[in-house]
């Protein structure tokens, strides 16, 4: 168990993000916006009184962390993307959540939609280079609706 259980979680895998450009600030907006984010914590500042040092969010159920790029820290710098990670937020109203997330300015990567396994599910990248997929199960089709309309 963590020191301060304030600070984030104490078990299971929580992603961590480094968000560039002096931007952690606008990724916690975007993150309330577009996911229902609620900041487990108020945000660490770094000595500079401006970036994000350590920011806990809860977001459906978990945590994310995150926090300004440090280049003098070797921590990201120019040109640097994230990639090779999604974020997946498995939901009971995948239109819902993808239609808030596009409204707060996420672009989306692969379109919503009822796949083979079973699940509504699109991919998006959110304004800070990040992949999310969001998938709910198919709801059932009744008479004259498409089956992500349906009422299940």
């Amino acid at each position: 168990m963590s020191a301060n259980p304030d600070q984030g979680p104490s078990g299971g895998v929580t992603p961590h993000l480094t968000i560039k450009d002096r931007r952690g600030h606008d990724a916690v907006a975007f993150y309330k916006a577009a996911f229902g984010a609620m900041e487990a914590m108020p945000p660490h500042l770094a000595e500079d009184g401006e970036r994000i040092m350590h920011a806990h969010l809860r977001i459906n159920g978990g945590s994310v962390m995150l926090n300004d790029e440090f280049p003098e820290y070797g921590e990201c710098g120019a040109g640097s993307t994230p990639g090779g990670v999604t974020l997946h937020l498995q939901v009971t109203d995948a239109d819902e959540v993808w239609n808030r997330a596009t409204q707060a300015g996420a672009t989306p990567t692969m379109p919503l939609g009822d796949q083979f396994w079973g699940d509504r599910y699109g991919q998006l990248k959110d304004p800070f280079g990040h992949s999310w997929s969001i998938g709910a199960p198919v709801k059932a089709a009744t008479a004259g609706q498409p089956a992500h309309e349906a009422v299940a």
